[in-house]
């Protein structure tokens, strides 16, 4: 399951026109960010470990438009094997790394928003009866893999679910390693329009009964990563009421993209954090 987030401001803190009260400068923000993925061992978890770049639990369409994750809640409701004492993804390219596995109880615990000890009616529980030992095809940031998975069965749903086995925890993660949790605030996604020109998506926050702010997107590049922030202008200094928004805008690069890393200043995290959950931080139940 994708759990997608909108951000809703409580409060917004504009500040004034001084460099004072504006805080670190984006060169600034650039130079801790670039620091961080090369010292914290985010970019070796990159390079080598395993960061996936899909959503960890694949289903048919049948069960995905039967399921309300609003509404119901997830149960063991049957005898379920014990993981394996590891097991090894493979990549297309030949490598291999051994990992250690999450059990069948974590994997459905990863697909609930709800916590564990959160109860439902009889009739609002999707019902796991029993799991099997399988592999699932994922995009990770080494490129395409076989990675093992867990195929979950439900007595209440048309089909099974297959979710990954690996134990992100274990074998750690980016927001880990930068330990920097991602917000909806900033730089969001990007596309890859060419070489050189991303469509970059970003989200901030504003006063209620403001207009949105007219924003610019800044790019720093680097040999190994391509930092983007926000330029926003000064609109006065105080709290306020505040709400999200959203905006898309282009840039182009002076280098093509290449295989660099693309970094959102304030976070720190790579900005394709934002494409599925599991892809910077672990939800192992």
């Amino acid at each position: 399951m994708v759990r997608l987030g909108a951000t809703l401001l409580a409060v917004v803190l504009l500040l004034g026109d001084s460099s004072a009260l504006l805080g670190p400068t984006f060169e600034g923000n650039v130079a801790q960010a670039v620091s961080t993925w090369r010292t914290s061992g985010a970019a070796k978890i990159w390079r080598e470990g395993f960061v996936p770049l899909e959503d960890l639990s694949r289903m048919s369409r049948e069960v995905s438009e039967q399921i309300d994750y609003e509404e119901h809640g997830w149960v063991v409701a049957g005898p379920l094997p014990a993981p394996p004492a590891g097991a090894e993804i493979r990549w297309d390219n030949g490598s291999t790394t051994r990992v250690p596995l999450i059990g069948p109880r974590n994997a459905l615990l990863a697909l609930s928003p709800w916590p564990e000890e959160n109860t439902f009616p009889d009739d609002k529980e999707y019902k796991l009866t029993g799991a099997t030992f399988t592999t699932m095809r994922l995009k990770t940031s080494r490129g395409m893999a076989t990675v093992p998975a867990w195929r979950l069965h439900f007595s209440n749903l048309p089909g099974p679910i297959d979710h990954v086995a690996v134990d992100q925890k274990a074998i750690g993660t980016i927001e880990g390693a930068v330990g920097q949790p991602l917000s909806g605030d900033g730089i969001t996604d990007f596309e890859v329009l060419d070489e050189r020109t991303l469509q970059v998506d970003y989200g901030y926050g504003f006063c209620v009964g403001e207009e949105p702010f007219d924003v610019t997107i800044r790019a720093s590049e680097k040999s190994d990563v391509v930092v983007l922030g926000l330029e926003i202008p000064y609109r006065g200094y105080g709290p306020c009421a505040g709400v999200g928004k959203s905006g898309q805008d282009v840039i182009r690069l002076n280098e093509p993209l290449g295989d660099r890393v693309v970094l959102d200043e304030m976070s720190r995290l790579p900005v394709l954090c934002h494409r599925a959950h599991n892809t910077c931080q672990a939800w192992n139940g």
